[in-house]
């Protein structure tokens, strides 16, 4: 199993839920309101005056199969909007309840 950690600017939510619909990720915990700055290039996302762009973060958990189309399908919106910024991490996971 693997856990897939999104952080994505706000208006590209429907987007990125779109790809949990399409590739059956039905488990998710979301986080509507998340600060974030890019490591490279990236504005600040901090609701705020000066900087009024936000995230949402998204963390699921997968088959390790899943994880590879998922990041795909992540990867193509990124391209297409990179001012808005979105990063996808992976981890593994030990052990499930």
């Amino acid at each position: 199993m693997k856990a897939i950690f999104i952080s994505y600017n706000q208006a590209l939510n429907e987007r990125v839920m779109s790809v949990l619909d399409k590739h059956f990720l039905r488990g998710f915990s979301k986080w509507e309101l998340t600060h974030g700055r890019g490591s490279v290039d990236g504005e600040p996302h901090y609701g705020s005056h000066a900087w009024p762009a936000m995230n949402s973060s998204i963390l699921t958990i997968t088959e390790d199969d899943k994880v590879e189309p998922v990041l795909r399908s992540l990867r193509e919106i990124d391209e297409s909007t990179r001012q808005h910024g979105l990063r996808a991490f992976v981890w593994n996971i030990e052990d499930q309840l």
